[in-house]
C-alpha cells in the first residue's frame, strides 16, 4: 500500500511503499529503501535515514514526512557503506490524492535546508 509524503510546505511530492520503495507523484520510481536508509534509484546514492515515514536528509533533518507519523530531527547519522542496488520495481497504480493535512509543528533542529529536487540529486 502506498502512502503519501509532503514536503515541509505540505506538498504532496512523493509516494511511499514502506521499507520498500519511494515514488514521485508520477508513479517514477526515485528511490529505494535498505537497512534504515533511503537511497537514490538512479545513482545509487544514499539520500539520508529513515524512520517509519518520516525521511531525514543526511544532517538528520526532516525531508519528507506523512501525517501518520511524528515529525522530528535527529542527530547527523553516520555514513552508512553503500546498499546492493534493487531491482526496479513495477510501476504501481497512482493512489487518489490525499487530503492535505495541517502543517506540523517545527522540528527540533529545523526542517532541511534542500529542496525535494536538491535531496534527490545528492
Amino acid at each position: 500500500m502506498l502512502k503519501p509524503l509532503f514536503d515541509q510546505n505540505v506538498n504532496l511530492v512523493a509516494w511511499i511503499k514502506q521499507e520498500e520503495h519511494i515514488f514521485d507523484t508520477d508513479m517514477n520510481w526515485i528511490a529505494f529503501i535498505s537497512r534504515g536508509y533511503v537511497w537514490s534509484a538512479n545513482t545509487g546514492n544514499w539520500l539520508g535515514p529513515i524512520q517509519n515515514l518520516l525521511v531525514l536528509d543526511q544532517k538528520g533533518r526532516p525531508v519528507l514526512w506523512n501525517p501518520e507519523g511524528s515529525v522530528n530531527g535527529t542527530s547527523r547519522p553516520s555514513r552508512p557503506s553503500r546498499a546492493s542496488r534493487v531491482s526496479r520495481p513495477s510501476k504501481p497504480s497512482r493512489p487518489s490524492r490525499p487530503s492535505r493535512p495541517s502543517r506540523p509543528s517545527r522540528p527540533s533542529g529545523g526542517w532541511t535546508d534542500l529542496t525535494f529536487e536538491q535531496w534527490m540529486s545528492q
